[in-house]
């Protein structure tokens, strides 16, 4: 666990010392990274290791710092996903419309990037991530059984079932962001027992990764939504856009609903069993 731990702070720092990585692939992979550490801390929540819920919050802080840069990609790949899913329909937007939209999102996220991609933020980050390592190295783990890294992740498993929505017709944007941060903590926590059953563990990480991606799709259309109310930079688009974008989230919002039903169709205790069963069988006590 302690290798695991070290490993994503090493990750996030490699990403952020990468010369070959532009701002926007930068501030996409950081945050990615820090999710993955996000997840790993949360689950380490019961063993009240020194400082570790201070670092979860100071990485949710600075991941806060990087949304704004990151809004205005997620609107960018949310029109490109809407203007494809809805090429051959009448609501789709003429071939013009969409180079002169796509060219206003291009500026809004240059202008973005230029604002929150700073020396400063480079350096808040740097700092964190060589407090983070030095903390992880005096953590002792030593008396965490396979059992209690079992509940840990049945936990997690729990509150994602929870969270989805009774509804999923009318699901509201909150409920299904909030499951998707659920889902978010599960996939990467997953990670952490897929050896146990390669083939199995893969299968499942993949799954929770789709739904990851289709929930992530919703919310970068909501991103788009955001941008076409009035007074924002694409308002005058509104009318031509707000059909499309309700009509992939309907779509995205069904594809996540049956791979959340399916993902987390096991009664949580039944999930914990499965954990053990699996650890036993390659020998573990």
């Amino acid at each position: 666990m302690r290798d695991i731990a070290a490993g994503a702070v090493a990750e996030a720092q490699a990403i952020l010392d990468d010369p070959e990585r532009d701002a926007t692939a930068k501030v996409h992979d950081i945050r990615r990274a820090l999710k993955r550490w996000r997840a790993l801390l949360r689950m380490l929540r019961s063993q009240h290791l020194e400082n570790s819920e201070a670092l979860r919050l100071q990485a949710r802080d600075l991941a806060r710092k990087l949304t704004v840069a990151r809004d205005a990609k997620s609107a960018i790949d949310a029109f490109e996903d809407a203007t494809h899913a809805c090429r051959d329909l009448p609501i789709a937007l003429s071939a013009r419309s969409v180079a002169v939209v796509q060219a206003k999102l291009d500026g809004l996220k240059a202008e973005n990037e230029r604002s929150i991609w700073t020396d400063e933020i480079r350096q808040a980050l740097s700092n964190y991530l060589a407090e983070a390592g030095a903390q992880v190295g005096r953590w002792n783990l030593d008396a965490v059984r396979f059992s209690d890294l079992a509940r840990m992740l049945a936990t997690t498993y729990r509150r994602a079932r929870r969270s989805m929505p009774a509804n999923w017709a009318e699901a509201a944007g909150e409920e299904l962001h909030e499951l998707r941060r659920r889902v978010v903590e599960h996939r990467y926590q997953m990670e952490v027992v897929e050896p146990l059953w390669p083939r199995l563990g893969r299968v499942w990480v993949d799954e929770a990764q789709r739904l990851r991606t289709r929930l992530g799709r919703y919310q970068d259309l909501e991103m788009l939504a955001a941008k076409v109310a009035a007074r924002q930079p694409l308002a005058r688009w509104r009318a031509r856009l707000m059909p499309m974008i309700a009509h992939r989230q309907a779509e995205h919002v069904q594809a996540a609903r049956r791979l959340a039903t399916r993902l987390f169709a096991e009664p949580p205790k039944g999930f914990r069993r499965r954990l053990e069963a699996l650890w036993k069988a390659q020998g573990g006590d």
